[in-house]
């Protein structure tokens, strides 16, 4: 796709979907934009966008793949496991002298489908059963938060990093497929929510932003960790993939605490 049409193409995602691209790598999402539309077989961008204006279903395809929805249950195990070793320890040590509950106000960004703050919830009632924390999780994707919302259902693929213990206390019998137990549904809250434009909650202890940023421009990078940073309470921390880094955390005054995480200083 040549730059004159991918802004053709911007221009008409954002009146129709209210998915501004200008924030995402501009190589990487014409090749996807080129991809799909040769799986879409229409003949052209102007026929095909057409098609969506009438097709409720086709639209919200679309969308779905802009949004790029790719994630499993504990993603990463070792990550999880540092942040029950290492992180999840103090945080929680601190939140009585803070919080008069004595839980953790804690925020899934961009959670897609719900695999990521349904994780938070198993870590929590395991690590911290008799405390009540708040879980926030956060998306664009109307279908995906429709999926969030459901309890699912989710794959035996979602699930190749649960354990058996885990499927027995914290998803209903007898899948696949599976759905998380209302138990543990009732410990997350989903919104809609534009991580770019839409103004973020406050006072969080653990912000959990993982394999999102990676897709948008290095300006739009910076713009969230800044957002995060100021999301966060002091001595909070930011959980994100494995493969991210934040270049010189020191500037938006983060401190790494290893893979992954970084503390608010």
């Amino acid at each position: 796709m040549e730059l004159d049409e991918y802004a053709l193409v911007k221009h008409q995602i954002k009146a129709i979907l209210n998915i501004d691209l200008v924030y995402y790598k501009d190589q990487q999402m014409r090749r996807r934009l080129d991809s799909w539309l040769v799986r879409s077989g229409a003949q052209s961008w102007e026929i095909y966008f057409h098609r969506i204006r009438a097709d409720t279903v086709e639209r919200g395809r679309l969308r779905d793949y802009l949004t790029i929805n790719v994630s499993a249950f504990f993603r990463d195990p070792e990550r999880w496991q540092s942040l029950k070793d290492t992180v999840l320890p103090r945080l929680l040590k601190e939140a009585p002298g803070l919080r008069p509950h004595g839980g953790l106000r804690i925020w899934s960004a961009g959670c897609s489908i719900g695999l990521e703050p349904y994780t938070l919830a198993m870590v929590m009632a395991e690590v911290s059963p008799t405390r009540h924390h708040y879980i926030h999780a956060t998306d664009l994707d109307r279908g995906a938060l429709a999926k969030a919302t459901g309890r699912g259902p989710y794959t035996t693929q979602d699930l190749q990093n649960v354990s058996p213990g885990q499927r027995s206390t914290f998803f209903e019998p007898n899948g696949p497929p599976y759905y998380v137990n209302k138990q543990t549904a009732k410990e997350v809250e989903f919104l809609e929510q534009n991580m770019v434009t839409d103004t973020f909650n406050k006072d969080f202890d653990l912000i959990v932003c993982r394999n999102v940023v990676i897709y948008f421009t290095a300006e739009t990078k910076d713009l969230l960790y800044k957002k995060f940073h100021a999301a966060l309470r002091h001595g909070g921390v930011l959980f994100v993939g494995a493969t991210e880094i934040i270049p010189r955390p020191q500037d938006i005054d983060l401190r790494s605490q290893g893979v992954s995480f970084y503390v608010k200083i």
